[in-house]
């Protein structure tokens, strides 16, 4: 058996007095994708910062690569939702993804024998290589958001996390940007964590997913938890799934936040 590159154990955590969930138990195979679903305020960005040593546990544990989790852990990647740079930004595309190579290191960057070769695998890896000398400010949301994902992959991460990673882009993008992050993670083996609010873009890359809602959570494959009767149940409330022309809805979710495409870009608004 391969050793797990997350294992999350009887982890809790408690916010201005509320559970945003408790008595989690998730292991991650080496390139298995995993997708967290849940409302705005369940608790689905604040998992993301515990796995990266941004949030203390209220009780329980989690490891990353066998290693308890830390500040700064260089087996992590870290996709965050795409916030467009300003216009005039002058950062070339290269650049931004030989931070991820470089900008680790204590002092002034100073290139290594072989930046400049693994800079240009990456921009491969994701489709940048044609756009690699132009301004970051003078590139699409789409361009810019495959320049980030080769940015968190720079280090060889055994975990990926991706926070709304499609947040704002069109249809064509976000399929563009799911099909890197699931190539890299079928070459590579690195193990995915995928915050969403929509499961269509990825269903077709999701081994299991992690639902959370009202301090509860359902852990399965996307059969076994997107189903009305499980929802119902995590939720306390009717909630329908329908399933048309392969693509999901969630509707009657309370406080009306559907799952569908094109409408669901709100941004994660968890405590902490």
């Amino acid at each position: 058996m391969t050793d797990p590159v997350l294992r999350i154990e009887g982890a809790g955590l408690r916010l201005s007095g509320r559970d945003l969930w408790h008595g989690l138990d998730l292991e991650i195979a080496p390139g298995e994708f995993v997708a967290v679903l849940g409302p705005s305020g369940s608790g689905k960005t604040t998992l993301l910062r515990a796995i990266l040593g941004l949030q203390k546990l209220s009780e329980g544990s989690i490891t990353v690569d066998g290693r308890a989790v830390r500040r700064g852990n260089d087996r992590v990647g870290y996709i965050p939702q795409q916030r467009p740079f300003p216009l005039g930004t002058n950062l070339r595309a290269r650049d931004l993804v030989a931070l991820g190579v470089n900008g680790t290191r204590f002092g002034a960057p100073i290139p290594r024998r072989g930046d400049r070769a693994r800079v240009d695998a990456l921009l491969e890896a994701v489709g940048a290589t044609s756009y690699a000398d132009d301004p970051v400010g003078s590139l699409s949301g789409g361009e810019q958001q495959r320049l980030r994902v080769g940015q968190a992959l720079a280090d060889r991460p055994a975990l990926l996390l991706c926070d709304e990673p499609l947040s704002s882009l069109d249809l064509k993008n976000q399929r563009a940007v799911t099909n890197i992050i699931d190539e890299q993670r079928r070459t590579t083996g690195v193990g995915v964590v995928f915050v969403t609010h929509d499961i269509n873009p990825v269903l077709g890359s999701v081994d299991r997913i992690l639902y959370i809602a009202g301090g509860r959570f359902r852990l399965g494959t996307p059969d076994e938890v997107l189903r009305s009767d499980v929802l119902s149940d995590l939720y306390g409330a009717p909630v329908e799934v329908v399933r048309t022309a392969g693509r999901l809805l969630v509707a009657g979710i309370p406080g009306g936040e559907p799952h569908h495409p094109h409408h669901d870009h709100d941004h994660e608004e968890d405590a902490g």
